[in-house]
């Protein structure tokens, strides 16, 4: 299953642990494709960036390299506007690209799209859930 994963499920899993690292772990071991182009991993990169800042005394969760090294990384082509945040956009355009049918996200803006084409945006718990009931 191809997968597009939001900058939030990404850093909480790094910094928090929980849920988000359960599920990048089914990234890093293979069972789930997680789908990103550049821009995604440049947000990425900046976001871990501020928070190993902010959070310095804090151990890392998950290591990141074996996480990004997971991902497969595609152009973009496709540009949509459809969040009321604009730069929730490039994550339903991946999903478009890199044919997957889900976005995980924690984030409100992008959750309340809820569906755009045959791509759900889905809470990590919720995603967790539907790979749960489908073994």
């Amino acid at each position: 299953m191809r997968i597009v994963i939001d900058t939030n499920v990404v850093a909480s899993a790094i910094f928090f642990g929980g849920r988000p690292a359960e599920l990048l772990r089914m990234v890093v071991q293979h069972e789930l494709s997680a789908v990103a182009t550049n821009e995604i991993v440049d947000e990425y990169q900046a976001t871990i960036n501020y928070l190993l800042n902010k959070y310095e005394d804090r151990p890392l969760q998950l290591s990141i390299v074996p996480i990004f090294s997971a991902m497969e990384i595609i152009p973009v082509t496709s540009k949509i506007e459809v969040c009321r945040d604009p730069d929730d956009n490039k994550f339903i355009s991946c999903a478009i690209d890199g044919h997957c049918y889900y976005v995980v996200s924690g984030d409100k803006d992008l959750l309340s799209v809820e569906q755009y084409a045959d791509i759900k945006i889905i809470t990590v718990a919720d995603f967790l859930k539907l790979i749960a009931e489908k073994k």
